[in-house]
Order: structure tokens, then sequence, then C-alpha cells
């Protein structure tokens, strides 16, 4: 066998595994956004059909952590309380993280459920997160039309088509997962990207 078929035969045995690779991932990518679909992790949070017992108007209260530390704050203009789940509806809702260890994030959409003992936050309408940059870096915004915070464990997450800006990078997937703790995101599926070197300094 001469060098240059030998070659050929490489470069087709690295395109073959590169190409495994990657449906691996798609497959891997469409298994847990149908999993994130079917396990009801995302389904909406329907309205009580019972009578709301109280609301707030122009309200701001801090969840505390198990240490006693304030965890993170909600606002909003209105918030009515459901005493059949203990759930709350709240009109043009921002959370904030206060965390001084991690790095600011911040949430608003129209409206929002709070649901499960206030680990839930279902926002729904043009539904933001924005994250602080780590060491002087840029922010980055997620956009969707329905955000799912677990406040507890600093994890928002989506099923429906979310865009991502961060400095000159913007990615646009269906299905998302983000870790304000340990800073990861994954996009689950419909990938695409676009990306614009910064201007070099003169």
């Amino acid at each position: 066998m001469s060098n240059h078929s030998g070659e050929r035969a490489a470069q087709r045995i690295r395109l073959g595994v590169l190409l495994v690779v990657l449906i691996a991932l798609a497959l891997g990518s469409f298994w847990i956004l149908q999993t994130l679909r079917t396990s009801g992790d995302l389904q909406p949070a329907a309205r009580p059909t019972g009578k709301p017992d109280y609301y707030l108007d122009n309200f701001s209260y801090v969840k505390l952590g198990p240490t006693g530390l304030p965890r993170y704050d909600v606002s909003g203009t209105r918030m009515v309380h459901f005493p059949s789940d203990d759930s709350f509806e709240i009109t043009k809702p921002v959370v904030h993280n206060l965390d001084k260890d991690k790095p600011p994030m911040e949430l608003y959409s129209d409206t929002a459920r709070v649901t499960d003992d206030q680990t839930r936050i279902h926002m729904y309408g043009n539904a933001n997160a924005i994250r602080g940059g780590a060491k002087g870096g840029d922010p980055m915004r997620l956009v969707s039309e329905y955000l799912l915070l677990l406040p507890d464990d600093e994890i928002v997450k989506t099923d429906k088509a979310v865009a991502m800006t961060m400095g000159t990078t913007r990615l646009n997937g269906v299905g998302m997962i983000a870790n304000n703790a340990t800073q990861e995101l994954q996009l689950l599926g419909s990938v695409r990207g676009h990306y614009e070197p910064a201007p070099k300094k003169r």
C-alpha cells in the first residue's frame, strides 16, 4: 500500500469517527430534550381554578437560604396568592440572585407562576435571563418565550426556542439548560451560531 492510499484511509477513518461523534451528540441532545418534555419538568404551570385569597401590589421579597443568608429576591407590579395549591401569579416579575460568590444574574418576563413551595418559577412572555460576565468578561443574555428557573439550584431551562448573545457571539437553539453555579450552558437542538471577532486594538 502506498503512502498516498494510507493517508486517504486514515482520513476516511478520522472522518468516520467524527461523524459518529456528531451523530451521538445530536441523538444525546434530542434524548435530553424529549426527556425534559415528557417528564413534566417543563409543563406549563396551569392557573388554579380556585379563587385567590390575597394580593400585593408593587411588592418585593427576599428568599433566605438554609444558612440564613439571602439567596435571591423577587419583585413585581402585582403578586396574587392561590391557597388551593399555595402558588403565586406575578405580573412583571424580576428575579435577582444575591449570592456574592456567584456571577450576578437577573431574570424578568411579562408574567410568572411560582409553584412547588417556591422551588420553581415559570416565566412567560419576553422571558430574559442576564448573567454578568465573569472576571470582566461580556455578560450573557438568554431570551425565550418561556424559562423555568430553579432558584435553589441556580438552573434555568426551557424546551422552547432560545436566543443567546454574549459579546459578538450569537447562538440560537431549541431547548436549553443553563447552570449559573457551574457557568455551563447546553443548547439541545437546532443550534445555529454567529461569531464576529472583536476589532483589534491599536
